[in-house]
């Protein structure tokens, strides 16, 4: 598989191009959709959340900004390559190419926007008076391990959507539950110490990865390493076994179409 994604590196690099133009191609406002999306979240939460929940995060907008915007890269590498194989039916019934590519493709290209999107949670650290630090230096290592996650779920998902249609309705509900299941728009403090739900939490992935960008933006902290190493190592371990998943149901693909 690795030496075939290699030898049609140029038609992941075409697909990872297409993916980033094409998003909003018909759209007005265009590539400024990247920012406006997680903008009118972080409006919309800012306004309700602490009323309904009392949030006593301090600079509470950082907070959401740095939870919404890496859990909207999470989401959109899962949702793209759950759907990647169905919304290529086309040529995958005409051209043979690795499929795989699709999902990396999805990967890639979702890893770039969300590298832009971190404009925004830039530009709000230093307008709230936060500032930046050197600690930014984390920052691929995170997305790449957050992606990487997602990479794998969605490679999964993608295998099974091919066979059952319904299944990018199903994670779509997933991924709407999942995230009141990480610390995006709440802080871990909420529920008391023991309790059986912040231990739910905290055996979630996507809390520590959550945890490691609000220590790089907001508290000019090395993130802890250690967790972020068993995260990656639970990604890499998800990602083989995603490739061996797909690579079994590939063969069938063409067909359901």
């Amino acid at each position: 598989m690795l030496k075939e994604i290699y030898k049609y590196r140029e038609l992941l690099k075409t697909n990872v191009k297409k993916d980033i133009r094409g998003r909003y191609k018909a759209s007005v406002l265009g590539v400024l959709w990247s920012f406006i999306n997680p903008l009118l979240q972080v409006l919309v939460y800012a306004i309700v959340f602490p009323y309904l929940m009392k949030g006593s995060a301090d600079h509470y907008v950082i907070y959401l900004v740095t939870g919404i915007i890496p859990w909207t890269f999470f989401q959109t590498v899962v949702n793209q390559s759950t759907t990647c194989i169905k919304s290529n039916s086309g040529i995958i019934k005409k051209v043979y190419f690795p499929r795989i590519i699709l999902p990396l493709s999805a990967f890639f290209s979702g890893l770039i926007n969300f590298f832009i999107s971190c404009i925004i949670i830039v530009v709000f650290c230093l307008g709230f008076g936060i500032g930046i630090s050197w600690h930014l230096i984390f920052l691929p290592v995170i997305a790449v391990t957050e992606g990487l996650f997602g990479l794998g779920l969605g490679t999964i998902f993608g295998a099974i959507d091919a066979y059952i249609q319904d299944t990018e309705y199903i994670v779509n509900f997933i991924l709407m539950m999942a995230m009141y299941g990480a610390p995006v728009i709440y802080e871990t403090s909420i529920f008391p110490a023991g309790s059986r739900i912040g231990a739910l939490i905290q055996m979630n992935p996507m809390t520590h990865i959550m945890d490691a960008y609000r220590d790089i933006f907001m508290d000019h902290a090395i993130p802890d390493m250690p967790r972020i190493g068993i995260v990656f190592a639970v990604s890499l371990v998800l990602c083989i076994a995603a490739a061996a998943i797909f690579q079994r149901m590939q063969k069938g693909f063409a067909e359901q179409f």
